[in-house]
Formats: C-alpha cells, sequence, structure tokens
C-alpha cells in the first residue's frame, strides 16, 4: 500500500502564522466584584487513628500486609521512578495474600 502524496501542484498551502502584534489575548479571569469561596482544608488537629476494635492485637494482623504496607511506606521515600518496583511487589504480596485467605 502506498501513501498519498502531496496534492497535484507540489506542495500544501503555508500555515497561518501568529496574528499580528505577536501574542495571543489574555484568558479572562473571573469577573469582577466577584470571588470564589475558598476550598475548605483539612480539619485541624491530629489525624483519627484506627476505631478500637482494631488495636494492635498480634492476632488480628497479618505480617505478611504488615509488610508489604510498610513497603510502600518505604517507598514513599524514593524517587517516583523507583516507586513502581515497590508497588508491584506489595500489589503480589497483597494478591497472594488474599487468594491465600479465600483458601482457607
Amino acid at each position: 500500500m502506498t501513501r498519498p502524496g502531496p496534492p497535484a501542484g507540489g506542495s500544501f498551502p503555508a500555515r497561518p502564522g501568529p496574528p499580528p502584534g505577536g501574542s495571543f489575548p489574555a484568558r479572562p479571569g473571573p469577573p469582577a466584584g466577584s470571588s470564589f469561596p475558598a476550598r475548605p482544608g483539612p480539619p485541624a488537629g491530629a489525624r483519627p487513628g484506627p476505631p478500637a476494635e482494631f488495636g494492635d492485637d498480634d492476632d488480628t494482623r497479618h505480617p505478611a500486609v504488615d509488610a508489604a504496607v510498610q513497603s510502600l511506606a518505604n517507598a514513599a521515600t524514593l524517587a517516583p521512578a523507583d516507586q513502581i518496583a515497590h508497588y508491584e511487589a506489595a500489589y503480589e504480596t497483597l494478591r497472594e495474600t488474599l487468594a491465600t485467605i479465600d483458601q482457607t
């Protein structure tokens, strides 16, 4: 299969250039006299912890899940390109752990 060539006459018409004066008009801002409401931030104070029924009991935790969560926390300090391998490994660990739980 062949690609079509230029139109008869040998060349394409010239593309239009920028407008006279060298720049485009500025984007319009918000209307004068009005303001947008401020976006609410997080509440002041410390973030809430887990509910009381999910305490730090060793009986309720799974070591493989804890290790995967810790590896994600450690990956947060790495460069974005280096984080991918840690995220993929944690995903695999969690997937295998859940599959094992489903089989029991």
